[in-house]
C-alpha cells in the first residue's frame, strides 16, 4: 500500500523549515514543539521518498527535492486559501470577486505597466487587495516566484531562448522595442561608453547584440534600469533600452530608434494552471490583455 498524501500541517511545516532555514525558527513561527517539526519533515521525506533537507550546525538547508517541494506545498496551501474565499462567494453574483492578489513584477512594469491595469482592476472589483513585489528578472526571476508559489501571478518577460519553469501558463500582452538612449546634444552618441545593467543581458538581445560592432563593452554595470537612466542623463554615457524603462525619461536623455531589426522582448504574465481559475487572478489577467504599450517619445 503506497504512503498517504502529506497532510496541510505537514506542508506548513515544510514551507516553514524551508523559508526560516531551521526547526527551531520553523516551531517558534507555527507554535509547535522542535520535535513536533522533526517529526513532520521526517513523515514528509519518507512518504515523498526524498531527503528534503540537510541538517547540520548552520540548521537545515533544503536539497534540490527540498526546494521544489517547498514550491509545490505554497502552491497547495495558497489554494486552499483561494478555495475558502471563493467558496463563501459562491452565492453572490458572477460580478463580485474579491480578496488577495499576488503579484511578482520586474521594476519597470510594476512601475508602468501596472498601475493602469490595477486601477482598472480595482474599480471593476472593489474587493480585490493587490500585493504587488518587486522582483529582478534574473536567473529564475519573477516566473521562479510564480513556481515557487511565492506570487499567484508574475510579469515576466518573455519570448527569449531560456524557457519557463515547466508547468506554467504564459501570454504576452506587449512587445516592447529597444532604443539608443544617449545626453542631448551630443554629436556622436555610438562613440559614448556604454552604461548597462544585469536585467538587460536577456537571451532576446543576445544575437541582434553580438552583431553589432558598434557596441563597447560595458563601462559601468548599474544596479537597475532606473540608475542607468540617471546615469546617462547626467551624462555619463549611453544606455541600450527597453520601452517600458523608457516611459519617464527625463527632458536630459535623447532617445533614438535602432531601426529595421531593432531587438524586442515579449512582456507578459506567467501563472499555474490552478490559480488561472481563481477569480482574481482571472480578473487581473483579463485587464492585462487588454494593456498598450505607451508611447516613447523617440527624439526627445
Amino acid at each position: 500500500m503506497s504512503e498517504p498524501g502529506l497532510t496541510v500541517p505537514e506542508l506548513r511545516v515544510l514551507v516553514a523549515v524551508e523559508e526560516e532555514g531551521g526547526f527551531t525558527a520553523a516551531a517558534a513561527r507555527l507554535g509547535l514543539t522542535q520535535s513536533a517539526v522533526s517529526h513532520a519533515v521526517r513523515s514528509g521525506e519518507r512518504k515523498l521518498g526524498a531527503v528534503l533537507f540537510d541538517r547540520g550546525r548552520h540548521g537545515a538547508r533544503p536539497t534540490p527535492a527540498g526546494t521544489r517541494a517547498a514550491g509545490h506545498a505554497r502552491r497547495v496551501l495558497r489554494l486552499l486559501e483561494t478555495m475558502a474565499a471563493e467558496v463563501r462567494g459562491a452565492g453572490r453574483t458572477a460580478e463580485t470577486v474579491d480578496g488577495p492578489v499576488r503579484i511578482a513584477a520586474f521594476r519597470s512594469a510594476a512601475a508602468h505597466l501596472l498601475p493602469a491595469v490595477l486601477a482598472r482592476l480595482t474599480a471593476r472589483h472593489p474587493g480585490i487587495a493587490p500585493e504587488v513585489r518587486i522582483v529582478r528578472e534574473l536567473g529564475r526571476g519573477t516566473a521562479g516566484e510564480v513556481a515557487d508559489g511565492r506570487a499567484d501571478l508574475g510579469i515576466a518577460t518573455l519570448g527569449g531562448t531560456d524557457p519557463l519553469p515547466r508547468g506554467l501558463l504564459s501570454a504576452t500582452v506587449v512587445t516592447e522595442p529597444y532604443f539608443l538612449v544617449h545626453p542631448v546634444g551630443h554629436p556622436a552618441p555610438r562613440t559614448l561608453p556604454l552604461i548597462d545593467w544585469m536585467e538587460n543581458c536577456g537571451s532576446y538581445t543576445r544575437a541582434w547584440w553580438a552583431g553589432q560592432d558598434w557596441i563597447p563593452p560595458v563601462t559601468v554595470d548599474a544596479e537597475d534600469d532606473s540608475v542607468v537612466l540617471s546615469m546617462v542623463a547626467q551624462g555619463m554615457g549611453m544606455a541600450i533600452m527597453p520601452a517600458l524603462a523608457l516611459m519617464s525619461a527625463p527632458r536630459s536623455v535623447t532617445i533614438t530608434d535602432l531601426g529595421e531589426g531593432r531587438p524586442t522582448r515579449g512582456v507578459g504574465y506567467v501563472t499555474t494552471p490552478e490559480m488561472v481559475r481563481v477569480g482574481a487572478v482571472r480578473e487581473l489577467i483579463r485587464e492585462l490583455r487588454g494593456v498598450e504599450l505607451g508611447e516613447v517619445p523617440v527624439g526627445v
